[in-house]
C-alpha cells in the first residue's frame, strides 16, 4: 500500500542493507585471502584496506564503500522521493496523523525525511553491519557518497574540501574524517533549513560518525594517532 511512512521506513532498510554489505572483509577474504579484522588497526574501511591491502585493495574497497552510499542516494533521489512525493500527508488517515502528531505540519516534509533516512540508513549499516555481529567501518566513503544526494553536489565538494583540508594539515586521516563529520549538521541547517526532523536525523549520524572514531580521538589526545607518511611503528589512524 502507497502510504508515506511506507516510503520512510523503505527508504531507510534498504539503504541499511546497502550499507551494511562489509565490502573490506569481503575483498580481503577474496582476492587476498585474509581478514581485514585481523589486519593493521582491524577496520574495515579504505584506509586500513590501504595500508594492509595495497593501493590496489584500498582502492576496490574505497569504489565499493563509496559505491554504497551513491546506491543509496540515488535510490533515495530517484525513487522513493519521487514517490513519496505524489503521496499526499493525510491528516484523515493513520499515518498523516501520526505524522502530523509527531513532527507538526512544520517539522514534516516526507521528501526530506526518505532523503535524511537513506543517509542515516547507510551510515549506520556500514558501522552497525548485521553481517559483522552489528560491528562495522566508520561510514566516512558511504557517508559521503550518499551526501551527494542529500545535499547536492555544492554540500558534496564543501565536505570533501573539509575532509582534504583536515588531513593536509595534520597529515591524518581522521582528523579529516571527524572534521568533515562535524561540518555535515551545520551544513544540514542550511540545505534543509525548517525540516527540522530531517535535520535531526542528519545531525543524530553525524554524532555517530564521530563516536566510531572515539578511538582516534583518544589517540589524538594522547599525540600518538599515527600521520600520513610516518615512519613510527604507532597504532594506524583508521
Amino acid at each position: 500500500m502507497d502510504t508515506v511512512v511506507t516510503y520512510l521506513i523503505l527508504s531507510f532498510i534498504v539503504s541499511f542493507l546497502l550499507g551494511s554489505i562489509p565490502w573490506g572483509v569481503i575483498i580481503s577474504k577474496l582476492a587476498f585471502k585474509k581478514d581485514l579484522r585481523d589486519e593493521g588497526s582491524g577496520n574495515i574501511g579504505t584506509t586500513n584496506a590501504m595500508r594492509t591491502l595495497g593501493k590496489a585493495g584500498g582502492a576496490a574497497v574505497f569504489a565499493l564503500d563509496f559505491g554504497k552510499g551513491i546506491a543509496a542516494g540515488a535510490l533515495a533521489a530517484y525513487l522513493i522521493a519521487p514517490a513519496i512525493a505524489r503521496v499526499p500527508v493525510d491528516a484523515s488517515s493513520a499515518d498523516g496523523q501520526a505524522l502530523l502528531a509527531a513532527f507538526g505540519p512544520a517539522g514534516v516534509n516526507p521528501v526530506s525525511l526518505a532523503m535524511a533516512l537513506a543517509f542515516a540508513g547507510c551510515t549506520l549499516g556500514h558501522i552497525f553491519s548485521p553481517w559483522l555481529k552489528f560491528k562495522g567501518g566508520k561510514g566516512i566513503a558511504v557517508a559521503a557518497a550518499c551526501l551527494l544526494f542529500v545535499y547536492g553536489p555544492v554540500g558534496f565538494l564543501v565536505e570533501i574540501i573539509v575532509f582534504a583540508g583536515g588531513i593536509a594539515l595534520t597529515r591524518c586521516v581522521s582528523v579529516g574524517s571527524i572534521a568533515a563529520a562535524v561540518v555535515c549538521p551545520f551544513l544540514g541547517l542550511y540545505f534543509y533549513w525548517g525540516h527540522w526532523v530531517a535535520w535531526v536525523i542528519i545531525l543524530a549520524t553525524a554524532l555517530v560518525v564521530i563516536w566510531a572514531h572515539r578511538a582516534n580521538i583518544g589517540r589524538l589526545r594522547a599525540g600518538t594517532e599515527n600521520k600520513i607518511g610516518s615512519k613510527k611503528k604507532e597504532r594506524p589512524c583508521a
